[in-house]
């Protein structure tokens, strides 16, 4: 791991780890709301028990956010990771509703929380981009 990419690991990896560990155990309500939400944003989630998918997430989240921790993991690999959990939660800001303003993509109120992980996509491809051009001049 470079030294560069320590505090972004760090503050990353640990923020996703600790949010897979919090969904280890979700059942009933809660997971049949995390479900119905992401079933808005991918409807093949749908063919997925409510308590399933949590569970699958659960694992991911914790896989990458130790993946972001692991100073032995390439920035590139741990990279595509964040970007696709990052386009994801992008996917699921974009298309639920009540999470923007009508014709705009900025934020209602609601979607706060959701627009802020756009910052995750962007990492993770500032991660996969500084993989492909490690050694090469700048701009």
């Amino acid at each position: 791991m470079k030294l560069a990419h320590l505090p972004l690991r760090v503050s990353i990896g640990a923020f996703i780890l600790n949010s897979g560990l919090g969904k280890r155990n979700l059942e009933g309500g809660a997971a049949e709301g995390l479900h119905g939400m992401a079933v808005g944003a991918v409807p093949q989630l749908s063919r997925l028990e409510p308590a399933r998918f949590a569970k699958l997430l659960s694992y991911t989240e914790v896989a990458l956010g130790a993946a972001l921790l692991a100073p032995f993991v390439p920035a590139p690999l741990v990279g595509l990771g964040l970007t696709a959990l990052g386009a994801g939660l992008v996917q699921l800001y974009l298309k639920t509703p009540g999470m923007r303003e009508a014709g705009s993509l900025r934020p209602t109120q609601q979607g706060i929380g959701l627009a802020k992980d756009s910052w995750l996509l962007g990492a993770g491809l500032t991660l996969v981009l500084e993989g492909f051009t490690h050694g090469r001049r700048s701009l």
